[in-house]
């Protein structure tokens, strides 16, 4: 049996679920499903890996070793070290295999990539560990980003290059009636990779970030250099090593996808980014970077960017006003707003709201917020599992300085005790208040747990801030709280025209911040946030066009 034939399930189901976009997991979020042994496999797995080389890549001759992972948690370096290679050789190897890989059929090609998700799913709990002590997620929240999660938004794309490169036939015989004769050709097409793909990943979501540009660039024929964030590596070091073994046991050469590491000091994006053999682009990041990258489109490569964004949230009205403070809460909150879908501007009327319970003035409105996120940051058990650590000091400097710009705090931050990790580096949000006419205070992204209160004349005015703001400076996701349907109606105008996705009246478990494989299209792609959409066939093609051939 065929790799193919033995994910053809899979990526057939995968496939349905994009069409139809409805819930669809191949991988379960729940660790239990993984058997009772994984748990201590992983993370003797990772402890075992701290303090050593890291020597399971297929790549060979690096010039040095390094790395300079520091855990949020412990805050002491892991110790782990990784080949480093010099950037034109690692592009010399990737040119090189990709003579092979282009020429595979889309299956093979499909069935090796899922193979290799099936091998990433026996190392997700060390991947979670991995995840955890370089990002400074929970446990729960890296087990499930950097795992299942992560491994559906790849089977996502792999699922969405193969449905784009069988969409149409390979071979036909071309007949044109001509009255007393045929004109007969037979025509053949192929569908030609752009080139050598680099992916620049994240600190924050090592894996989930990575994979889907990752991915799609594979499937569609090209070979892949991917360049993670030196502070975060070790999760997607093991998904490239589990996905280079399976290249090599299929004759393959391992060199189609590679690592390439490099340090704080002496980064090497830019001079990938400028070989002229590296065709297309995947980031995950800030927008100075983004937008340098973007503008690198002019020299024919192809971008695909996911930026930084200033999302709002605008209250008109609601039903249970502590639901919903504590849903906004919570997605303030989680992972300590280190989140490009983090909300981060709350606009609410000067002259409050109308409830089911009656009207709610404005202090009352902010009152409820501010007791609904010091609930979680005062909560012992609570803080930790919801906050988690701070990935590096610069969110922590972030927070104290614009704590010190002089606006009203509503909520300060302040450091939390974790009592399975004494020295995490944590940080509870903080809250201000400003007018809207502080314009700007409110209209550049403060990563991090860092909430902003703006006070509107009414509703109308806040969702036009809110649009103005995204159509200037971008957004991930927004949300919208109203029991007006024509509100509601004229909100969903509004922000479809600046290309933002929006959420209205969430109280319940699913978040802000929470996007889904197979169904949530993620960056849009319209604004100023990013110009990829993970889900949107766009984000498939343009790594791939079809050239023809003619036979008379």
């Amino acid at each position: 049996m065929s790799l193919f034939e033995k994910h053809q399930g899979a990526i057939e189901r995968a496939i349905q679920a994009n069409r139809e976009r409805v819930f669809y997991a191949h991988y379960p979020e729940n660790p239990k499903a993984y058997g009772e042994e994984a748990p201590a496999a992983g993370l003797h797995a990772f402890q075992v890996s701290m303090n050593t080389d890291f020597s399971e890549l297929q790549q060979q001759q690096p010039i040095r070793f390094e790395g300079e992972e520091v855990s949020p948690y412990l805050q002491t370096g892991l110790g782990i070290r990784y080949p480093v290679f010099a950037d034109k050789v690692v592009v010399v190897r990737a040119k090189e295999a990709m003579k092979q890989w282009r020429k595979v059929d889309v299956q093979t090609r499909a069935g090796i990539l899922v193979e290799s998700l099936e091998r990433m799913k026996n190392r997700f709990f060390e991947i979670a560990h991995a995840t955890q002590h370089t990002t400074g997620q929970s446990f729960m929240m890296s087990f499930q980003a950097s795992g299942p999660h992560a491994a559906d938004r790849a089977l996502e794309a792999i699922a969405m290059g193969y449905e784009e490169l069988t969409r149409f036939p390979q071979e036909v015989v071309w007949d044109k009636p001509m009255g007393k004769f045929n004109i007969q050709l037979r025509k053949t097409w192929r569908a030609v990779p752009k080139g050598v793909s680099l992916v620049i990943g994240c600190s924050t979501f090592p894996t989930w970030n990575t994979v889907p540009g990752m991915y799609a660039s594979l499937i569609t024929g090209n070979t892949v250099i991917v360049k993670p964030h030196p502070k975060a590596v070790l999760p997607i070091a093991i998904v490239i090593a589990e996905l280079q073994k399976v290249l090599a046991e299929n004759g393959f050469d391992p060199n189609t996808c590679q690592l390439a590491v490099d340090s704080s000091k002496f980064p090497i994006a830019k001079e990938f980014v400028a070989h002229p053999d590296v065709k297309l682009i995947d980031y995950t990041g800030n927008s100075v970077f983004g937008n340098w990258l973007e503008a690198q489109q002019i020299l024919g490569k192809e971008v695909f960017t996911e930026k930084a964004g200033v999302n709002p949230v605008v209250i008109e009205s609601v039903n249970d006003l502590k639901a919903v403070a504590d849903n906004l809460a919570f997605s303030l909150s989680l992972y300590a707003g280190q989140m490009c879908t983090a909300p981060q501007n709350f606009f609410i009327p000067a002259g409050g709201i109308q409830t089911a319970e009656g009207h709610k003035s404005y202090e009352e409105v902010v009152a409820a917020l501010s007791a609904a996120i010091e609930g979680i940051a005062n909560h012992p058990k609570m803080a930790p599992g919801v906050l988690a650590a701070l990935q590096n000091d610069q969110t922590a400097d972030r927070i104290k300085q614009v704590a010190g710009m002089g606006k009203k705090v509503l909520v300060g931050s302040h450091a939390f005790s974790n009592e399975e990790f004494a020295e995490a580096r944590t940080a509870s949000p903080l809250l201000l208040e400003v007018d809207a006419s502080d314009k700007a205070t409110y209209e550049k992204e403060l990563f991090g747990p860092i909430g902003i209160v703006i006070k509107t004349k009414d509703a109308a005015e806040g969702l036009q801030l809110a649009t103005e703001l995204v159509a200037a400076h971008g957004a991930i996701s927004c949300g919208v709280y109203s029991t007006d349907t024509t509100f509601c109606e004229q909100a969903a105008d509004a922000f479809a025209e600046v290309f933002v996705p929006v959420s209205f009246n969430l109280t319940g478990p699913i978040y802000l911040n929470q996007h889904a494989a197979f169904s949530d299209f993620h960056v849009t792609g319209g604004n100023a946030a990013g110009n990829a959409s993970f889900a949107d066939p766009n984000f498939i093609n343009r790594r791939f066009v079809w050239v023809g051939q003619r036979y008379a």
